[in-house]
């Protein structure tokens, strides 16, 4: 849709005062969806910068975490932009979304914002034992041979003369 109005405003094309409305909610329903939801089980990655959007997102509450208020949101804001041939995509696509929105807001699922829990890091002394004595790259456990104490290391080809 945001695509579209700029197309039609750049073309001036016949009605291009719904291309203006088209950026206009273009760029709304972008920043509404940019923030991801938490999910409800396993975890969920944060987007680059999402924190700064999350927080005005919880601003407006229950307007913006509703899946009923986003689906009629969405569907009203796919109505006038419908006029335009260029918009007509981005007026589809807001439809189906609303449709989505609709349908998860009947199985009661709600927008929760992902809240980051201060992570403990572990203490370097207490969690490595011992260190490893086998330099990387190592081969599975199961596959490691136990070298023979005798064995003192690898024998040279080349002989190595001090001076």
């Amino acid at each position: 849709m945001l695509t579209g109005g700029i197309v039609a405003v750049a073309g001036q094309f016949k009605g291009w005062y719904f291309a203006v409305y088209a950026i206009a909610a273009g760029v709304f329903v972008c920043l509404l969806e940019y923030p991801r939801s938490k999910r409800k089980r396993g975890s969920t990655m944060e987007r680059c910068g999402q924190k700064y959007m999350t927080a005005v997102v919880k601003v407006f509450g229950p307007l913006t975490r509703n899946y009923y208020v986003r689906a009629v949101l969405h569907a009203a804001l796919a109505v006038p932009a419908g006029f335009l041939l260029s918009t007509i995509l981005g007026t589809v696509c807001l439809g189906i979304a609303s449709g989505i929105y609709l349908l998860a807001a009947v199985r009661g699922e709600e927008w929760s914002p992902i809240e980051q829990k201060p992570r403990e890091r572990p203490r370097g002394g207490d969690t490595i034992k011992q260190p490893p004595s086998n330099p990387p790259p190592r081969p599975p456990v199961d596959t490691r041979r136990k070298q023979p104490a005798e064995e003192g290391g690898q024998v040279n080809p080349i002989p190595v003369e001090a001076e």
